[in-house]
């Protein structure tokens, strides 16, 4: 698009075209994980396969779980570390994220899955979840 340095007017024959032309390859769409030069080798696609909907979506709630369980321990432990809580208050609230701790356990066994599968990765922002390493 070129323009005349007196009138400020788009110039040549189809002026607005080419400027609809530009505007729209502006705004197309490229595909999750495709560059100008080509798909990237780090990308994944969405696959969906009726035989694995089940697992796929319990894969989802359990990261789901797992992700609110971290954040609730998390600030359970900030609130200890504060003096908020009475003795009873910290060992029900221990109590409670052992327990659901148990049940995220016994749910991905049930499903074939281990910690590590609910731990998305979220490419260039890293993983979903902290690591839980040591």
């Amino acid at each position: 698009m070129m323009l005349s340095e007196e009138s400020g007017n788009t110039s040549g024959e189809g002026g607005l075209d080419a400027v609809a032309q530009a505007a729209a390859r502006a705004f197309d769409l490229v595909p999750a994980g495709i560059s100008e030069g080509g798909p990237r080798d780090t990308a994944q696609r969405l696959v969906t396969d009726p035989e694995t909907v089940e697992r796929d979506l319990i894969k989802l709630v359990l990261t789901i779980v797992e992700l609110l369980r971290q954040l609730m321990e998390r600030t359970a432990l900030h609130r200890v570390d504060q003096g908020d809580l009475s003795e009873d208050q910290e060992e029900r609230i221990g109590l409670t994220l052992m327990i659901l701790q148990d049940r995220m356990s016994e749910l991905c066994d049930r499903y074939g899955l281990t910690m590590d599968d609910l731990n998305l990765d979220l490419g260039p922002l890293g993983s979903l979840l902290p690591r839980n390493d040591g």
